[in-house]
């Protein structure tokens, strides 16, 4: 099964896409989609859209998986997220992949053992987990460790 991780987010959204055989993960890709925060917002969600459709396009994933939307102590900031990740599940359900939503918590409880993992201890246990990917930045690391923790969480169908 290939599975697609998402990072939403409007300045740089991570992917990476994993293939699951059992218990076991190995790497296929992994990328950031960067908007330019000078574009106008429009621009900027289309670029979005029509960057994660060509990710599926490339790889053609089984499914999809992304962290579910958390609040910001700043309300813009989520509104903008909030627009972000509904560009990228639009682009999903457009291509006919069902997304799977999991808590951030649960994402590196899943990946790391503890739901109080940080940013740090994620990476280190992507390496270890998948040793020979080349991983693009922090959010493509990000999107990587939620495709592992679908593909330990998530019904096999």
């Amino acid at each position: 099964m290939i599975i697609l991780g998402l990072d939403p987010s409007l300045s740089c959204t991570g992917w990476g896409v994993i293939r699951s055989e059992g218990s076991r993960v190995t790497h296929v890709a992994n990328g950031q989609i960067k908007t330019d925060a000078k574009t106008p917002m429009a621009e900027r969600l289309h670029h979005l859209h029509d960057a994660i459709a060509a990710v599926i396009g490339a790889h053609g994933p089984d499914r999809a998986a992304c962290e579910e939307i958390f609040v910001n102590k700043n309300p813009q900031s989520t509104l903008k997220l909030a627009q972000a990740r509904g560009v990228v599940l639009a682009a999903c359900g457009a291509s006919g992949l069902t997304v799977n939503e999991h808590a951030a918590r649960l994402v590196k409880k899943s990946v790391v053992g503890t739901g109080g993992a940080d940013k740090t201890q994620v990476q280190a246990m992507l390496k270890v987990l998948l040793p020979n990917a080349q991983v693009t930045g922090a959010d493509a690391a990000d999107a990587l460790a939620v495709a592992i923790a679908d593909a330990h969480l998530a019904p096999r169908f």
